[in-house]
């Protein structure tokens, strides 16, 4: 059992490639070597093989990362299942998990974040959570989304913690979270990591 993300980057033409493309970059590098684990293509599309109990988490850590520039937003389809094939590169590989990847990025049409897998039931009620979070996460400022990187990859970290590593104050980080809908967020993810069928 595996987890690919397909997606691409909704207006990257706003921005100078080399900005936005260093943060995804980084995102994708924490999951392992390109282009077996993960590849770039077409200028603004990629795919990423992730352990199936990471994939929203890291789906939303790639949203916030490139939130930071103005204007710009991805699109991701987290797709659950086997890999029966193993490439060199990832675009290669093949199974269920490709295909519902592909299938789920085929369809987002109305959302821009959403996952499939063989589990129906399952998708439908975390997609339904999914369409509510995209509510608060698609109006993240680039200083809102900034914040919930950090959160984010800096879980053991206070709002203290937080507030002296951005140098701001605690007031700040607390309000800031709060608009970000981060504690609801953590939730969420919980709820998809206890309920991932691996």
């Amino acid at each position: 059992m595996t987890s690919i993300l397909t997606g691409d980057i909704i207006n990257s033409r706003t921005h100078d490639a080399k900005d936005w493309l260093t943060h995804l970059k980084a995102e994708l590098n924490l999951y392992g070597q390109s282009p077996k684990q993960w590849e770039i293509y077409r200028g603004d599309s990629f795919q990423v093989e992730i352990n199936p109990k990471h994939a929203l988490k890291a789906a939303i850590l790639i949203k916030a990362s490139l939130k930071q520039f103005k204007s710009i937003d991805v699109r991701i389809a987290i797709g659950l299942g086997e890999k029966t094939y193993d490439a060199n590169t990832i675009t290669e590989s093949n199974g269920s998990a490709f295909i519902n990847s592909g299938e789920c990025f085929e369809q987002l049409k109305k959302t821009n974040l959403a996952i499939k897998s063989d589990d129906t039931t399952f998708d439908t009620s975390i997609n339904i959570m999914l369409e509510l979070a995209l509510l608060t996460m698609n109006t993240w400022t680039p200083t809102t989304a900034a914040l919930v990187k950090l959160a984010l990859t800096h879980p053991e970290a206070n709002q203290k913690d937080l507030a002296a590593e951005t140098q701001s104050t605690q007031g700040n980080i607390s309000q800031g979270l709060k608009r970000a809908g981060y504690d609801e967020i953590l939730k969420m993810i919980q709820f998809y990591s206890k309920h991932v069928n691996v």
